[in-house]
């Protein structure tokens, strides 16, 4: 796996090839398994026909509004409708999207942009600079965009020219074009306001919207990107349970789904109209997290009883049948490049949960799940559940309601399921979640020092040391923090066999939530 490498700066002081300054800062090294599903040469992509796409991952209260979005049915509709300024590549780096190339000084601070030119929105506006910084400047002042505190180190915001945009840091950051990847990081026209009729540069337009039921885009015709969006039309249609979508697909009423259940893809396979496209190691963060300022998890005792208190490989095992690895407590998968392998996962160990339980006064414990958080949750729960009576300790099982899981219950509830997708970069994946500012800090976790040294180590351009940092932040969150990620999962797609183009990606599932851009009927 390539690791950073410190940047050359060109003859003028800026570092102009970008490909030094990311190649392995932010990528995943991945071992990518697809089972099926693989473009061959002779499935050359043609024009035409309705992708219809059943999927999981969203809600009656769904919006078009990209500050909103948490799942990826959201994802997907708006990556069809808006494009990103920025676009992660299949190998897992940084590559021009809307803002089409970069370059900064040493130290990371000072960064130009240029604006891809030739693109126009849906209403016929030819994109510029404007449009760049009034879209940056809605998730930042006074938002509760996600994408804020990925964005907060920007001091100012300076059009260049037409095409050209000059971003000031307040603390260098040499991962700044992965966090402009960020999937809530999409392009309106300057002064854009009206949600219900979305005006974007992607290559479909807005025809249905219906959340909770389905969305349809139509192909505008005129897409920018060369070799992409094959079909006339995309529709969403809304199926969260995973037996009725995956039969869905298996029968023909749906070309392609998302998250088939580990326990029947064998299932699946035996059907000789269906692909499944794997993504080894790349999926799903599952976890169990705590408010660590909750009188029931305010005891780290606790919180790490419940660490030894999980058997992760029987899950991992038993729920999703080998398709996922154990996972660390830090949302940094296997895969990572900054990956520490010495980390805990803690060992079950009943005595050790019980010692540690019974120091911390013996709380009540409730764990609120539903499988509206991730397939296998509800499972993954009962278990955890059984291995805690080994060691003595009740935990209560509140089932929730999937409908609306991701408004009413994470963020909200004490202790609560939740999956996290990867991030691009080891910095985004701690920073978004475990920082102690970040609207995304489901933990509740909050340690000064881990925040003064993911900072440090954004601009530390030495890869040893970087990697060393990152190494003792992870310990930091395994041994103190209150998230409990037991596994992280394999992506599983399944697709029909017309279905083309379609290969596993080191980010989100379903060609990076791209599909409906990058796939083609044979």
């Amino acid at each position: 796996m390539k690791t950073a490498e410190p940047p050359s700066p060109g003859p003028s002081g800026l570092i102009v090839d970008r490909r030094q300054l990311l190649a392995g800062a932010g990528a995943l090294g991945l071992a990518l398994g697809p089972m099926g599903g693989l473009a061959r040469a002779e499935d050359a992509p043609k024009k035409g026909g309705t992708l219809r796409m059943g999927m999981e991952g969203g809600s009656a209260s769904d919006s078009l509004d990209f500050r909103t979005y948490t799942d990826s049915i959201h994802i997907s509709y708006g990556y069809q409708i808006f494009n990103g300024m920025v676009e992660i590549a299949q190998d897992g780096t940084a590559t021009g999207e809307l803002l089409e190339s970069w370059s900064t000084k040493p130290g990371a601070t000072e960064w130009v942009f240029d604006v891809r030119k030739g693109v126009t929105f849906h209403s016929g506006k030819t994109l510029d600079a404007d449009d760049i910084i009034y879209s940056l400047n809605l998730h930042r002042g006074e938002t509760k965009s996600p994408a804020k505190d990925l964005l907060s180190a920007i001091a100012d915001i300076r059009k260049l020219g037409p095409n050209q945009v000059g971003i000031t840091l307040s603390s260098g950051n040499a991962d700044l074009p992965y966090n402009l990847s960020d999937y809530h990081v999409l392009v309106v026209p300057n002064g854009f306001s009206d949600w219900s009729k979305p005006d974007g540069t992607g290559a479909y337009a807005l025809e249905t919207f219906q959340p909770g039921v389905k969305v349809v885009t139509r192909n505008t015709g005129r897409y920018w990107k060369p070799n992409r969006a094959w079909f006339d039309s995309i529709e969403i249609r809304y199926i969260p349970d995973v037996a009725a979508r995956t039969q869905a697909l298996i029968s023909g009423q749906v070309d392609a789904v998302n998250r088939l259940d580990p326990k029947t893809v064998g299932f699946v396979l035996k059907s000789p109209k269906v692909d499944v496209v794997q993504s080894k190691g790349s999926g799903n963060r599952f976890a169990f997290v705590a408010h660590c300022d909750d009188p029931s998890f305010a005891s780290n005792d606790t919180r790490m009883a419940l660490k030894y208190g999980i058997d992760r490989q029987k899950i991992v095992d038993t729920v999703y049948k080998g398709y996922a690895s154990i996972g660390n407590d830090t949302l940094i998968a296997p895969s990572n490049p900054y990956f520490v392998p010495n980390t805990p996962p803690h060992s079950y160990d009943p005595d050790r949960a019980a010692s540690l339980y019974k120091k911390a006064g013996s709380p009540p414990l409730q764990l609120q799940v539903s499988e509206g958080a991730f397939s296998g949750a509800t499972d993954s729960a009962v278990l955890f559940q059984e291995s805690l009576k080994k060691a003595g300790i009740n935990l209560d099982l509140k089932r929730v309601s999937a409908d609306g899981y991701w408004d009413n219950v994470w963020l909200k509830a004490p202790f609560c399921a939740v999956y996290w997708g990867g991030r691009p970069s080891v910095d985004l994946q701690l920073s978004q979640t475990f920082f102690s500012t970040a609207n995304w800090n489901d933990s509740h976790w909050r340690d000064p020092g881990f925040d003064k040294l993911v900072v440090a180590a954004r601009i530390e351009l030495d890869p040893a040391k970087r990697k060393s940092m990152y190494a003792e932040a992870q310990h930091m969150i395994a041994d103190t923090g209150g998230m409990i990620c037991y596994a992280v999962g394999d992506y599983l797609d399944g697709y029909a066999k017309k279905v083309k183009g379609v290969v596993p990606h080191p980010r989100y599932d379903m060609a990076d939530q791209r599909a409906a851009e990058k796939a083609w009927f044979a």
